[in-house]
């Protein structure tokens, strides 16, 4: 909203004389943080899940197909004890077939506008520097509870802490957790399969410094 009210604000002072006492200047202020350390992401057999051939007569024609999930290994190297958190990217953006649950990514579209289907990513074990730890998750840093899923909603982090009132994420330095990915195809009926069609499901996971 403030880029709006500036330009109104200025559009108005050229209209005419009737605010003297108009302030004449605004501040523009740039803050931000350059922090010391970084950390450096991996994820195992490149980040790659190759679900192979599904042959279309295997999916279920009016209701979804669950396929086997899979894990890859996140590994997260820090220079030093730092505060992140994961914010997801659906490269695939309004391509999932659950309406209304935008908390999975999508799995691509057939002609267009057929939706082949989502996934789910969860965080069924993480250690960060010997201890358990647990993902939490925030929509603006500000609160943040227990989650086990990374989402393009949503920024995740993680603490040692469970179930308590005012979780907040902790700092680390090296952190490995697995990454399990549920994928399922959207019902037959719904998709044209009359020829061969890519399974396209692409997530970015950028590390966010908090």
């Amino acid at each position: 909203m403030m880029p709006f009210w500036i330009s109104l604000t200025a559009f108005s002072l050229l209209l005419g004389g009737s605010y003297a006492n108009a302030a004449s200047s605004v501040n523009l202020n740039v803050t931000g943080t350059i922090t010391p350390s970084a950390c450096n992401p991996h994820l195992s057999n490149g980040g790659v899940y190759d679900l192979g051939k599904i042959q279309a007569k295997d999916l279920n024609i009016d209701q979804p197909t669950e396929l086997r999930a899979q894990s890859l290994r996140l590994e997260l190297a820090c220079e030093a004890l730092t505060l992140v958190a994961l914010k997801p990217r659906d490269n695939r953006p309004n391509t999932h077939f659950d309406s209304g649950n935008n908390i999975k990514f999508g799995l691509g579209l057939i002609n267009g506008n057929e939706k082949v289907g989502s996934m789910l990513l969860r965080l069924p074990s993480i250690m960060a520097d010997g201890t358990e730890m647990f993902a939490i998750g925030s929509v603006g840093q500000t609160s943040w509870s227990p989650t086990d899923i990374l989402s393009p909603t949503f920024l995740t982090s993680f603490t040692p802490d469970r179930g308590i009132p005012n979780m907040a994420p902790a700092p680390i330095q090296r952190l490995s957790a697995d990454v399990l990915i549920t994928p399922r195809i959207a019902p037959a009926n719904t998709l044209t399969l009359t020829e061969e069609v890519p399974i396209d499901g692409s997530a970015t996971l950028e590390i966010n410094y908090l």
